[in-house]
């Protein structure tokens, strides 16, 4: 199948978010609390594909506060933290939805996404994933993870759905 008609069943992404959302490093202040970088047009990536009428979603291993003041910020609801094994929690989001797979991406850079890179109909790996994630995915992005990786996943997908010019006119006017 063509890269363009898998992205045009698409109605939901779901993103790992370290590796992903952000470069993949971990920064601690002084009281040891956790700091993440994350790249700004993801987020408006992010917003546009709402406003588009598609729900995006975090699924990520590790827990931590920022993660939800980022996802709160982004009016992301689909929030899962905390889970090594994703694929179980994929695919009840799912289920939920009433989403089948092929109407789901999944970004991520690391082994522990490779089972939902391989269930969903668009399974993404960031340009600097792990090499495995690579040769799993069906599209690799140019970006890195926190570089704006989810912003080019979101573009390409609202091209091929012919809505990504509709969504400029708001910012021509």
């Amino acid at each position: 199948m063509k890269l363009t008609d898998s992205c045009r069943r698409i109605e939901l992404i779901l993103s790992d978010v370290d590796g992903v959302l952000t470069d993949g490093g971990i920064a601690y202040d002084n009281q040891g609390v956790e700091i993440k970088k994350f790249h700004i047009r993801d987020g408006m990536g992010i917003k546009l594909w709402q406003q588009a009428g598609f729900r995006f979603g975090i699924l990520t291993a590790r827990s931590s506060h920022i993660v939800k003041v980022r996802a709160s910020e982004l009016g992301i609801a689909i929030v899962r933290q905390g889970f090594e094994t994703k694929l179980p929690i994929a695919l009840e989001i799912m289920r939920d939805l009433k989403l089948a797979p092929e109407q789901v991406c999944y970004i991520g850079d690391d082994l522990t996404d490779l089972p939902v890179i391989r269930a969903v109909g668009l399974g993404v790996a960031v340009a600097d994933a792990a090499p495995e994630v690579r040769a799993a995915a069906t599209h690799i992005t140019k970006l890195n993870g926190g570089q704006g990786a989810v912003r080019e996943t979101i573009e390409m997908i609202l091209k091929s759905q012919s809505r990504w010019d509709g969504l400029l006119q708001t910012y021509y006017s």
